[in-house]
C-alpha cells in the first residue's frame, strides 16, 4: 500500500504520513477546487444569501424567457409588452421563496428537507403567478406562460442547489482521488448505506469510492453517482482505489450473517467497520459517530435465542429482588435487566463504593428513561462478614436473590488464595443461610466454568460454593428457600476479559499476549448470559447445577489473529516478518487451564430453553458440610496456605493444581 498505485482513469495514487495524495495535474486541479471551497465557505452570512437571491432572480428571468420560447417556438427576444410579466414573476417569486425559507438553507447540508421547501415554494408561486397573469389579462402574455414557467423553474431551482451542494460539500472526485485520510467501501445499499454515504459525503477526512453489495439486482447500478460493486470485485477494487476501510451498512444482518461476511473480508488488507444493530439505531438517523469497530459477537456468530417472557418476569415482575456483586460486569448487567423486567424493588449490595456509585447512576439514567418507578437502594455490604447480609434480608425481606458476589480474577486469587476463598466460600455460605432464615424465594448462585475439575483456587472456591447450595436445597426440601446454580464460561467486554485487552494492545501498536497456542475458551455475550441465568432460575425446582450452552470453543490465538486483520492489519509472525502486529505467547498463567469444561458428569438434562440444560452432581450433606466449613474457617484465620490448599484438595473431587504451583499467599508470605 505504500507505493503510488494507478486508478482505472490513470490518475497516480500514492501515500504520505499516513494520507492518500494525489500526483500530477489532477493533484493540481484537486487543490485549487478545495481552495474554491474554502473561499466560498468563508464568505459573510448576508454575502451568501445575496448570491442565492441574485441566483434565484436570474432563474426566474431565463425560465420566462424560456417559457415564451417554447410557446411560440423561437428563442425570443423580450417585447416591450412582455417585460411586465418577467417584472410580475420576480416581484412574486423572491418574497415567497423568502417565506418558505429557502434563503436560510446551508446549501452543502441540504437534501430532503430542502426539496420540501422548494415544493411548497413553487407551488404557492406557480399559483400566484397563473392567477395575477389570467385576471391582469396583460396583452401578449399567453397564459401558457403561467404553467410551464413555474414547472422550468422548479427544476432550475433543484439544479443550482443540488449544483452547490456538490461544490461546497464534494470531495474532487476525478480519478477517484483526493487528499482524504480514509478511503471507504460501504458494504450494503440499504437505507442505512445510503445515510451512511450522506454523512461521509461532508467530511472532508472520508472519501468514498463506491459500494458493495450481494444483491445481483444492485450489482452495476449507480448510486449517489458511484457504483455498486459485487463482492467477486472486490479484490480489484480495492487495489485500484487504495482502499482503506470497509464500513458495513447492515444493522438488520443476524450474527451468523455478519460471520460470514467478516470471515469472506478477512483476507483483504482493510478496516472493517460496522454499523450498530437496528435496535440500537431505532429512532434516529445514521452518523459517522454511530460507526465503531466489529463486535466480537460478530465474529463468533452465533445468534441469541430471544428470552421467553413467563420465565424472564416470573421471580422478577412486581417483586423485591437483591443483586449481589452489583457493581460488577455480570451485576450490572443483571441489575439492568431485572430493573427492564419490572421489579418493585431492586436491592444493589456491593463491597466496593465506587463500583455501588456507577451501577447507582446507570440504573437511575434507565428509570428515568424508561419512566419506571421501581424503587432502588443501593447497600454497601461485605458478604463474607457474618451477620451483615442476615440483616439485608431481615430489613428488606427480597424476594429474590442472584448472588454473584465473588473474587473472579484466576491469578489474583491464586496469589491471595486466603482472601478469596473467604470472600466466596463464606461469602456465598452466610447470603445462602440468610436467605433460608429470612424465607426468600429464590437463590441463584452465579457461578463458572471453572468450578468443574478445577486447577486454580478461585475454581475450587465456586465449587465449594455449588456444593453448599447443593446440601442446603437437599436439607430445607419444598416449600422453602429454592436454591440453584447457573454455570457458564467467559463473558465478552466482561472486566478482564481478553477482549478489551487485545483492543488495548492493537491501538497500542502490540506485541498481542497470547498465554498459549493452543489454549481455548467458551464466550458468550454478557447480555445473553445474564438473560439465560434469569430464566434458568425461574425453571429452578431446588439443588439443580444449570449449565449454558456456550456454543463452540474458541482458540485464542486465531481470535487475536481475526481481531488484527480486522482493524486492517496484518500479523507479524514466521511468514509475515513484515506484518504490523505479533503475537506473544506468554506461558499459562498460575492455575489456568488449556481447555474449560461445564459439565462434571455425562448427564446433562434438557430443559424447556434450548440454551439451558441441568445436571444433579455429586456433593457433600449438610452435617459433614457444615463441619468441613469449620476446619476451613479455622485455618482461613490462621493464614495457613499450605492446608488451605491440602484441604480443598480433600473437599473437591477433581482438583488438582497447576503443573507450576506457584499458589501462596501474598499477605502471609514470609512470615
Amino acid at each position: 500500500m505504500g507505493n503510488c498505485q494507478t486508478n482505472r482513469k490513470g490518475g497516480d495514487v500514492s501515500r504520505k504520513d499516513g494520507k492518500i495524495v494525489q500526483l500530477g495535474s489532477e493533484g493540481f486541479i484537486a487543490s485549487l477546487f478545495t481552495t474554491l471551497q474554502k473561499s466560498m465557505l468563508s464568505f459573510p452570512l448576508w454575502v451568501k444569501q445575496s448570491l442565492v437571491v441574485l441566483l434565484d432572480g436570474f432563474s426566474v428571468l431565463v425560465t420566462v424567457w424560456l417559457a415564451y420560447s417554447f410557446r411560440y417556438e423561437t428563442w425570443q427576444v423580450p417585447y416591450e409588452s412582455q417585460l411586465p410579466s418577467y417584472m410580475l414573476a420576480l416581484a412574486i417569486a423572491l418574497p415567497v421563496f423568502a417565506y418558505f425559507g429557502l434563503y436560510k438553507s446551508v446549501f452543502r447540508y441540504s437534501e430532503a428537507m430542502a426539496l420540501k421547501q422548494i415544493v411548497k415554494a413553487v407551488f404557492v408561486y406557480g399559483v400566484l403567478f397563473f392567477l395575477l397573469l389570467v385576471v391582469l389579462r396583460l396583452k401578449g402574455v399567453p397564459r401558457s406562460v403561467g404553467i410551464f414557467q413555474p414547472m422550468m423553474l422548479f427544476l432550475l431551482l433543484l439544479a443550482t442547489r443540488e449544483a452547490a451542494r456538490f461544490l461546497l460539500n464534494s470531495k474532487f472526485r476525478f480519478g477517484k482521488c483526493n487528499n482524504a485520510d480514509k478511503r471507504l467501501l460501504i458494504y450494503g445499499v440499504g437505507s442505512a448505506g445510503i445515510q451512511l454515504a450522506n454523512v461521509i459525503e461532508q467530511s472532508t477526512d472520508y472519501l468514498l469510492i463506491g459500494f458493495i453489495d450481494d444483491d445481483p439486482r444492485l450489482q452495476g447500478r449507480m448510486v449517489k453517482g458511484l457504483k455498486v460493486e459485487p463482492f467477486k470485485d472486490l479484490s480489484k477494487v480495492i487495489g485500484q482505489n487504495a482502499v482503506t476501510d470497509i464500513l458495513l451498512a447492515i444493522p438488520s444482518a443476524t450474527r451468523s450473517r455478519r460471520k460470514q461476511i467478516l470471515q469472506a473480508l478477512q483476507p483483504f488488507p482493510v478496516h472493517v467497520r460496522t454499523l450498530p444493530s437496528l435496535e440500537d439505531l431505532a429512532g434516529g438517523d445514521v452518523s459517522i459517530s454511530d460507526v465503531k469497530e466489529v463486535e466480537i459477537e460478530d465474529l463468533l456468530g452465533r445468534d441469541p435465542v430471544p428470552p421467553d417472557p413467563s420465565l424472564f418476569s416470573r421471580n422478577i415482575s412486581g417483586k423485591c429482588v437483591l443483586v449481589s456483586g452489583a457493581g460488577g460486569s455480570i451485576g450490572t448487567e443483571l441489575c439492568q435487566q431485572v430493573l427492564a423486567a419490572g421489579a418493585e424493588k431492586l436491592l444493589l449490595v456491593d463491597h466496593a463504593e465506587y463500583n455501588l456509585h456507577n451501577v447507582l447512576l446507570t440504573l437511575e439514567h434507565q428509570k428515568l428513561k424508561k419512566g419506571q418507578d421501581t424503587t432502588i437502594i443501593p447497600l454497601l455490604c461485605n458478604v463474607a462478614e457474618e451477620g451483615r447480609f442476615l440483616s439485608v434480608c431481615k430489613t428488606h425481606k427480597p424476594h429474590t436473590v442472584y448472588h454473584a458476589a465473588a473474587y473472579k480474577h484466576v491469578p489474583i486469587v491464586e496469589l491471595n488464595p486466603v482472601e478469596g476463598v473467604r470472600n466466596n466460600v463464606f461469602g456465598t455460605f452466610f447470603a445462602a443461610k440468610a436467605a433460608a432464615e429470612t424465607g426468600v424465594e429464590n437463590f441463584i448462585l452465579v457461578s463458572t466454568d471453572k468450578a468443574v475439575r478445577p486447577t486454580n483456587v478461585m475454581g475450587a472456591s465456586k465449587r465449594l460454593c455449588e456444593m453448599i447450595l447443593q446440601a442446603m436445597a437437599d436439607e430445607q426440601g419444598a416449600g422453602s428457600t429454592c436454591f440453584s446454580m447457573v454455570r457458564f464460561g467467559n463473558v465478552l467486554d466482561s472486566s478482564g476479559s481478553v477482549v478489551p485487552l487485545f483492543r488495548q494492545q492493537i491501538r497500542e501498536g502490540g506485541p498481542v499476549t497470547v498465554t498459549h497456542p493452543e489454549i481455548t475458551r467458551y464466550f458468550m455475550t454478557i447480555s445473553e448470559a445474564v438473560q439465560l441465568v434469569i430464566q434458568a432460575g425461574a425453571m429452578a425446582r431446588g439443588g439443580e447445577v444449570f449449565l449454558l450452552d456456550m456454543g463452540d470453543s474458541v482458540r485464542i490465538q486465531d481470535l487475536a489473529r481475526r481481531m488484527i486483520e480486522l482493524a486492517g492489519l496484518t500479523v507479524r509472525d514466521e511468514y509475515n516478518r513484515e506484518g504490523d502486529i505479533p503475537i506473544e505467547f506468554t506461558g499459562l498463567r498460575p492455575g489456568e487451564k488449556l481447555y474449560e469444561e461445564l459439565l462434571i458428569g455425562d448427564n446433562p438434562q434438557p430443559t424447556a430453553h434450548p440454551r439451558i440444560f441441568k445436571a444433579h452432581e455429586e456433593f457433600i450433606f449438610s452435617p459433614e458440610l457444615e463441619e468441613i466449613l469449620g476446619q476451613l474457617a479455622n485455618v482461613l484465620n490462621m493464614n495457613d496456605t499450605e492446608r488451605l490448599l491440602l484441604l480443598l484438595r480433600g473437599i473437591i473431587k477433581g482438583y488438582r493444581q497447576h503443573e507450576k504451583p506457584e499458589c501462596c499467599d501474598l499477605i502471609t508470605e514470609g512470615r
